[in-house]
Parts: C-alpha cells; sequence; structure tokens
C-alpha cells in the first residue's frame, strides 16, 4: 500500500528573500551539519540549534521557521569550526532581520527597541541618570584635552552590580594617573543590543549618529568596559576617522602596567580563574591581555578552566539572549560555575557585564557558596589599595 507524501516546492522569490537578508552568507553551506554537531546548546538541551535546518525552513518559507533562531547566543563556536567558513552570525542575524520584516519575532523585543529609541538605553532608564553610576564622584565631561574617553556603557551605567566595575575602573585610570572623561549623559548606546535581535535598518541609524558624535566631540582613544561595546566601536563603525582607536579596558590596562603606571603594592592572595568573553576571546582574539593583567597581581594564582580560550563555553547572555529569558536547566553559566569549581578556585574572575550577570545568577543555583564573581577591574583595584584587602571584602552582587 502507498502512502502519499506530501511535496514542498522550493520558490525562487522565497529562496531569493534568504539571500537578501544575509548578504549571500548562507551560500557557501553544503549542510555538512558540522554546526549543529558542535553547538553548545547540546550540554543543556536536548535539542541544539540546526543553523542548516533553519536555512532551509526559511528557504522554503515553513511555518516556525524562526523558533529556534532566537537561542543562538552568537558565541561564534560553531563559526570558528565551520569547514566552509561560512558566516553563520551574519547568516542568523540576516535571518533574524528577515523575521522583524514578517513580526515575527519573540515578546519583550519590540520594547528593547523602543527603550533604546526613547531613552538610549537598553535598560528603559531616563538618559539623565546615566552618570548616577559615579555616585557624585567628580568625573568630568570628555574634551580633546584628555587622554581616552571613558565609554562606560549601558549596562555600567544603569545595572547596580555593573555600576560597581565602572566605579573599580575609574579609580584604577585615576591611580595611574590617566586624565579620562566620559560623555555624561550625553553618551549614547553602542548600537550591540540592536544588532544581535537583527534589526539592521534601526542599527545604521544609531552608528551614524554615534559616529558624528564622536568626531564632533575630537574623541581619539575610547575605552569601553564591556567588550559588547568594544567588538562594536572596532568592527561596526566604518565611517570613522583614523584616530579613533577604540579599546577594551583589559588593552588599555597592559598597556598601563607595561609604562609602569600601574604599580601593585601588595599581594592579592587568591586563586583565581577566568572566564573568556566571547566577545572578546573568539570575535577579536583577546586571549592574552586579561590573563597578562591577572598575572601581573601579586599573589594572584591563575588556574585555568578545562575549557578556556579559544574553547571557552559561553555565560549565555550574547546575541540577544540577555533580554530572552532562558528556562532553568538551560543556563550556560550553571556548567560555567561548576566547572569554576573543580579547579579549587574562590574567583572566578571575567571582564564582560553579560558575563559578570550571568555567571552571578548562576552561583545561587548552583550553590557555590565558596565561589565569587568577580571583575577583573575590580580585582586590580583591590591589587591598587594602600593596604592589604583581607579575603571577605571580596565584592559580589548586592
Amino acid at each position: 500500500m502507498s502512502h502519499a507524501v506530501d511535496s514542498i516546492l522550493l520558490q525562487d522569490e522565497t529562496s531569493e528573500r534568504v539571500a537578501q537578508a544575509t548578504g549571500g552568507a548562507a551560500a557557501p553551506c553544503f549542510q555538512c551539519g558540522v554546526c549543529t554537531a558542535v553547538c553548545p546548546l547540546s550540554l543543556v538541551r536536548d535539542e541544539t540549534v540546526s543553523i542548516r535546518k533553519i536555512i532551509r525552513q526559511a528557504q522554503l518559507g515553513l511555518h516556525g521557521w524562526s523558533e529556534e533562531l532566537w537561542l543562538c547566543t552568537t558565541c561564534q563556536w560553531c563559526e570558528s569550526r565551520c569547514p566552509r567558513e561560512v558566516d553563520i552570525t551574519k547568516v542568523i542575524l540576516g535571518l533574524r532581520r528577515l523575521a522583524w520584516k514578517e513580526r515575527d519575532v519573540p515578546h519583550g523585543l519590540p520594547s528593547l527597541l523602543w527603550d533604546v529609541y526613547f531613552d538610549g538605553n537598553t535598560w528603559g532608564r531616563p538618559p539623565s541618570e546615566r552618570s548616577l553610576w559615579a555616585r557624585g564622584a567628580p568625573i568630568k565631561e570628555f574634551s580633546q584635552q584628555d587622554d581616552i574617553l571613558f565609554y562606560v556603557g549601558c549596562s555600567a551605567a544603569y545595572d547596580r552590580r555593573i555600576q560597581k566595575v565602572a566605579r573599580a575602573l575609574a579609580a584604577v585610570l585615576e591611580t595611574a594617573g590617566v586624565t579620562f572623561a566620559t560623555l555624561g549623559d550625553k553618551e549614547p548606546c553602542c548600537g550591540d543590543a540592536v544588532r544581535s535581535v537583527g534589526h539592521e535598518e534601526y542599527l545604521s541609524e544609531i552608528i551614524d549618529v554615534n559616529a558624528r558624535l564622536f568626531e564632533e566631540a575630537g574623541v581619539g582613544t575610547l575605552v569601553a568596559i564591556s567588550p559588547h561595546c568594544y567588538d562594536m566601536f572596532a568592527n561596526r563603525y566604518p565611517n570613522l576617522s583614523g584616530s579613533f582607536r577604540p579599546l577594551h579596558y583589559v588593552q588599555y590596562l597592559v598597556e598601563l602596567i607595561e609604562e609602569e603606571k600601574l604599580k601593585f603594592q601588595h599581594e592579592l592572595p587568591l586563586k583565581v580563574t577566568y572566564h573568556d568573553p566571547c566577545y572578546l576571546g573568539r570575535r577579536n582574539n583577546l586571549y592574552e591581555a586579561p590573563r597578562r593583567i591577572l598575572q601581573a597581581i601579586p599573589g594572584v594564582e591563575l588556574v585555568e578552566m578545562e575549557r578556556s580560550r579559544e574553547d571557552g563555553l559561553c555565560c549565555g547572555g550574547g546575541g540577544g539572549r540577555m533580554w530572552l529569558e532562558t528556562p532553568p536547566g538551560e543556563r550556560f553559566g550553571d556548567l560555567r560555575v561548576q566547572e569554576a569549581q573543580t579547579t579549587g578556585a574562590s574567583v572566578l574572575a571575567t571582564s564582560c557585564p553579560h558575563c559578570v550577570s550571568c555567571l552571578e545568577d548562576s552561583l545561587g543555583v548552583v550553590g557555590a557558596t565558596d565561589l565569587r564573581v568577580m571583575d577583573i577591574a575590580e580585582l586590580v583595584q583591590m591589587a591598587l589599595q594602600p593596604q592589604p584587602v583581607p579575603a571577605v571584602a571580596i565584592p559580589g552582587r548586592s
């Protein structure tokens, strides 16, 4: 007895819209499945994200083709292993752009864009509160005479925990004798959140406006707290002049250490393991700078987790996931905290606001009472104190 099989015809028009949305990035894919096999989501879910399936379903115009699209954290693990060197992130973001056009995006993402549009930040908070992270400290407004523009970013400006990182880094810069300043309440969102959810048209507007602002202000060296902001300024702002030099703060601190402007006076007797942020490591190949800083601090013993550097596991906050709910049991941060515990470290260090938030959330889930999450800037500030800092003073989320 024969059974009828429904057939689906590939329409040129439907397939072409995928090619246009992804800029042709999906064309080299020959459906080998390496990306599916190596996707770290398999560590926390029964089914991983199948990029090739998403591409095919989008090309065929199947209903629900974009459902799994939003699980991707754009950690670039798959991209670094693709035998055809497909720009998988470009594919993902292009398909998300297509999903916006079809009005098929997760609940909450439109509100995120409106927050950026109306308030200039991803937190939906008034721009007049952007400088409150400094708690009244005299942080001046940038002029061309300053050594650097200290770009704080949305998370460090508004998240109470990440505000501590901003204050720590400001204290370190002051100790090093750096003349730094911010744009104050006029500081704009870098646009990473908009890019990560695939709204390319609005992102272009943000980049143009910000580029003009930086040009008019005469910004030369910009030092960012977040790897996501750094990645935007270093790789997504093509129309800035050659004098514009964006850095992540770990790069700048290494420069200060090499110039002997940062000198550590006391030992910090801590065993530390370091979590590589995806947007600092795999995306921008910055693996050594954070480790050089930690190794420069007297007393710090740096131990590596099983998955580190190029093989480091994502925190789970990239690719727009910071603004989407991840079910319990499916969070990379839980695995990362467990890995950190096996090293015997007392501090899990990182250098990214998203990573700090995700990893600290997982401390309670895992029950890791013997571990603290700290940003490298906080460790450096502790090591620069005029008197040794007791271990009980190590900061955490409050």
